[in-house]
């Protein structure tokens, strides 16, 4: 679970010194961690690094320095750190400028517990949905999900090993998977395992 904490959290007298370079590398690691699957559907895999940097964002925005406040900040975010068993992402479907969109999402429902991962030689892993969250939309799904994907044993060891992953999803609205990740996705995302 996350170790962010408001006393590890940097002061936004430090932060904004240290602001440009941060976000230059939150930058690069998100394009790095991010998934696309087809056109729509954008798996963006979370760190603790990439949830600091957003907390520290949210607090220099709203200017906290409260540390209930700043923990507020954190608990709305920290369930995204990976434990260490697992791979969690940020899943966005993007339908911009589409005037039957309600109409995608209403028959996507559901889309959320079809995405998988797969290691090669092991069994899919599909993922657990917004465990966190209290909403359900009974007619439609929503456009932003947060993914858990709990990785056995044997599929992290294979990971470490070098095995390839799989990322899909397997709704009959949106059947679609990336058979292999590119190298550097795949060693930034088995960075977070143990």
């Amino acid at each position: 679970m996350s170790s962010i904490t408001p006393q590890n959290l940097m002061t936004l007298e430090i932060y904004d010194t240290v602001r440009p370079e941060m976000r230059k590398k939150a930058i690069a690691l998100r394009k790095q961690r991010t998934v696309m699957l087809g056109e729509h559907m954008k798996l963006d895999f979370e760190n603790e690094f990439l949830v600091r940097y957003q907390v520290l964002e949210m607090v220099r925005i709203k200017k906290l320095i409260d540390p209930q406040k700043i923990q507020e900040e954190i608990d709305s975010v920290k369930t995204l750190v990976p434990s260490g068993t697992n791979l969690k992402a940020s899943m966005l479907l993007e339908y911009p400028g589409r005037p039957d969109r309600i109409e995608v999402l209403k028959r996507m429902r559901g889309v959320e517990n079809k995405v998988f991962i797969q290691v090669e030689g092991q069994a899919r892993v599909y993922a657990i949905a917004d465990d966190d969250m209290d909403y359900v939309e009974d007619d439609k799904t929503a456009a932003v999900h947060f993914l858990r994907f709990e990785l056995p044993a044997a599929a992290r060891q294979s990971l470490k090993g070098g095995a390839q992953m799989m990322v899909g999803c397997y709704h009959p609205e949106y059947p679609i998977h990336v058979g292999s990740l590119e190298p550097e996705t795949l060693a930034s995302l088995i960075e977070d395992l143990i």
